[in-house]
């Protein structure tokens, strides 16, 4: 592979990680100003929510058409550019217009980088994947940190714009060294349809029930943890160092999770975290004195987010002739439940009912997670060898 594919992959990846938790970053100051109500915020982060979905299955399909290269830049381009825009959106109608214009472009780019990484080490399709999705969660960790330093200094416009800044350096380099990889270039219906042959359907729907369920925690937490936190109790700061303290501990779990996953195989590691992340999110609804919260916060990161790299990291392994196809609609399908976790969340806020009962529900969601990984069972494996 070359040398500059990893790193490249990695940036991209990071900067979709900004884009997960920046709008819960902005919210409480959003619902502050009055910019955005509670029901406004839900609906602008489903409007970006919902270009991801239609990013990941239109995007992460033709790159297995017309090749990973021209895809990824495209991706990273047309995301930064709306990115920098929402910084200057007027009112709440035109900030979610920007951001789901800028969601076509985040939707591809994931399908996209992990394609190319698990082509690059096909021997650690696990710690591969796990890998190139630290990438996001450090952008996630780099941007809660900003909200934390810039908000009360510059307000929250000044996010966006730090946020589309890294493109000016990223696509010079992806247009000079970002190498094409060997793809089938399939007819786009073929490719679609191939996710289906005999020994794939149930995995196929497998795939997307599980990516459904972790993308459905992913943005819920994500998009209203702060939130959650200040119904019950905590001070603005403190919620938004949970936040931190939530992508801190989901960088943690991608390293050991991928090192499991390619130890014990893909999908027993992916069932665990599911069932770690059960344990931890039914803790959080306990009001946890001093550092108990953060520690279980920590560790809900720890396997909430890794739980759902699994996921791709296993359809990775076993779509390994379509696989951004195949990732692509995994996370496009999956986008639904990212779209209905900020929903969730929000209904239970403006009932009163956030804490402690969103954490139950969050963890109801990871036990059905767990459900659908292992419903993908043996058939699958036996199509491509041995998917973990």
């Amino acid at each position: 592979m070359n040398k500059w594919a990893l790193p490249l992959c990695w940036t991209a990846v990071l900067l979709d990680g900004f884009d997960l938790v920046v709008l819960g970053t902005v919210i409480p100051v959003l619902l502050q100003e009055k910019l955005l109500t509670t029901g406004s915020a839900s609906v602008v982060s489903t409007a970006g929510l919902v270009g991801m979905m239609l990013g990941a299955l239109v995007i992460g399909t033709i790159t297995d058409v017309v090749g990973r290269r021209k895809v990824m830049i495209v991706a990273v381009a047309g995301f930064s550019v709306f990115t920098l825009a929402c910084a200057f959106a007027p009112d709440a109608v035109t900030f979610g217009v920007l951001r789901f214009l800028a969601g076509l472009g985040l939707g591809g780019c994931l399908p996209t980088a992990i394609a190319l990484v698990n082509e690059a080490r096909p021997q650690q399709g696990g710690r591969a994947t796990t890998l190139i999705m630290t990438g996001y969660h450090v952008g996630a960790v780099i941007t809660a940190l900003l909200g934390i330093l810039l908000i009360p200094q510059l307000g929250w416009r000044s996010l966006f714009v730090v946020g589309a800044l890294p493109a000016l350096v990223l696509i010079p380099l992806m247009v000079k060294h970002l190498p094409e990889t060997a793809v089938r270039r399939a007819p786009a219906l073929e490719a679609v349809g191939s996710l289906f042959r005999p020994g794939l359907r149930r995995a196929t729907v497998a795939f997307w029930v599980a990516s459904f369920m972790g993308l459905l925690l992913v943005y819920g937490l994500n998009t209203w943890l702060p939130q959650i936190m200040r119904s019950a109790g905590y001070e603005l700061g403190a919620a938004l160092a949970l936040l931190l303290t939530l992508n801190i501990g989901a960088v943690v779990g991608l390293l050991v999770a991928g090192a499991v996953a390619d130890r014990v195989g893909i999908r027993p590691a992916a069932i665990g975290w599911f069932g770690g992340a059960v344990v931890f999110l039914a803790l959080l609804s306990i009001r946890l004195p001093g550092v108990g919260v953060y520690v279980a916060v920590f560790l809900a990161g720890c396997f909430v987010f890794s739980a759902q790299v699994l996921v791709y990291a296993y359809a990775g392994r076993v779509y390994e002739e379509n696989r951004a196809t195949g990732i692509g609609w995994a996370a496009g399908v999956g986008r639904l439940g990212a779209i209905s976790g900020p929903l969730l969340g929000g209904a239970l806020l403006t009932a009163g009912m956030a804490h402690p009962w969103g954490f139950y529900a969050f963890a109801f969601v990871a036990a059905l997670g767990a459900t659908a990984v292992g419903a993908i069972g043996l058939k699958a494996k036996s199509v491509v060898g041995s998917a973990g």
